[in-house]
């Protein structure tokens, strides 16, 4: 699914509801202030990815084209794996990821001559969420997240008593992100040890917003997905502190801050190098890491460090191409310091 993220009438159209409808409403022709960086009036960004980043693209998008008129931003929710396939055949110019890029599709950008810049962007805390009639589940650990979800799980654990025996003998329905979502690899690595391996018999869907709904209607329902899709609606969900091995804790901005949350996570944009070439990709990027302290928390993330963002800045002005994140489970990375290290991975 493709959307295009606009302002109109010179209004910024509001952040706080990024569902299907809400992108679909967004989509008309750009109306927006004069241009202080007189960009072409034909300039597009093509756009692709993670649902996860998803909002942070769409809020910055959305006021990058309040300052420059007829600059058009497209932002595509096809997952991190659908968006590094359009994007290393040279589809599109920037690509939204919940997880580094993986090997195989290095090798793809490889043979199809895209280089790519690696910015990390904002912290994550993938989220467990049940329904709020669930009166049983006070917090779940990695042990009872593998039982549930491992690939040996399929068609045997069906029931809530099954994960822990005080739990009630009810039917145990499941939703996640699909097979292209970076957040399912994230998860499935993380719990179960291996990325992609996961039972096959659950709800799955690219869109968090088909998730959000499924766990909303019954109470028998779990599911996984990034903080903003929890904190947006927070009303009819309810979140599940894991315990990682050092006691339950709940996701929250100031979990992820003091790294006490097991499962946060940073998340990422890539840049063709090519692309950034382009005055308009250039001006959108750099609008990007000086805007992300205001409008990450705005849609429910976790803003990096001032020294992560001046970091990242420096790498996308030298044009430093390659992954310094590419195979690392990132969870409790520290972003800085991968992100000192000179050269990375490169194509």
């Amino acid at each position: 699914m493709e959307c295009v993220v606009m302002v109109v009438n010179g209004l910024n159209i509001k952040r706080s509801g990024f569902t299907v409808a809400g992108a679909i409403a967004t989509t008309a022709a750009a109306v927006g202030l004069a241009s202080p960086l007189a960009l072409s009036q034909e300039a597009v960004i093509q756009i692709d990815g993670s649902s996860t980043v998803y909002p942070i693209t769409e809020a910055v998008a959305e006021e990058f084209m309040g300052q420059n008129r007829g600059t058009q931003v497209t932002v595509g929710i096809s997952g991190t794996g659908g968006g590094f396939a359009r994007f290393c055949n040279g589809e599109t110019a920037i690509s939204n990821a919940s997880r580094p890029i993986k090997s195989s599709e290095v090798e793809a950008c490889s043979a199809n001559g895209v280089e790519y810049i690696e910015l990390p962007i904002a912290y994550d805390a993938l989220t467990i969420v049940v329904n709020p009639d669930n009166d049983w589940v006070d917090s779940l650990s990695f042990a009872e997240l593998k039982t549930m979800w491992e690939p040996d799980a399929q068609g045997t654990i069906t029931n809530w008593n099954q994960v822990r025996s005080s739990f009630p003998d009810a039917p145990l329905e499941l939703y996640a992100p699909g097979t292209d979502s970076g957040t399912f690899d994230y998860f499935t690595e993380t719990i179960v040890g291996e990325s992609g391996a996961s039972r096959g018999d659950f709800t799955a869907s690219e869109d968090d917003n088909i998730l959000v709904q499924g766990v909303a209607q019954s109470e028998n329902a779990l599911g996984y997905f990034g903080l903003a899709y929890y904190e947006e609606n927070a009303d009819r969900l309810m979140a599940v502190p894991i315990d990682g091995g050092n006691g339950p804790v709940a996701p929250s901005a100031e979990t992820v801050e003091n790294e006490s949350y097991p499962l946060a996570r940073p998340i990422f944009i890539y840049i063709s190098a090519e692309a950034a070439e382009r005055p308009e990709v250039q001006a959108f990027v750099e609008f990007y890491l000086n805007n992300a302290t205001t409008l990450v928390p705005e849609v429910g993330y976790v803003p990096l460090s001032e020294e992560i963002y001046t970091i990242a800045a420096e790498r996308f002005q030298s044009r430093q191409v390659g992954s310094v994140f590419e195979g690392e489970n990132t969870t409790g990375v520290s972003v800085a310091d991968l992100l000192r290290l000179e050269g990375g991975t490169q194509q």
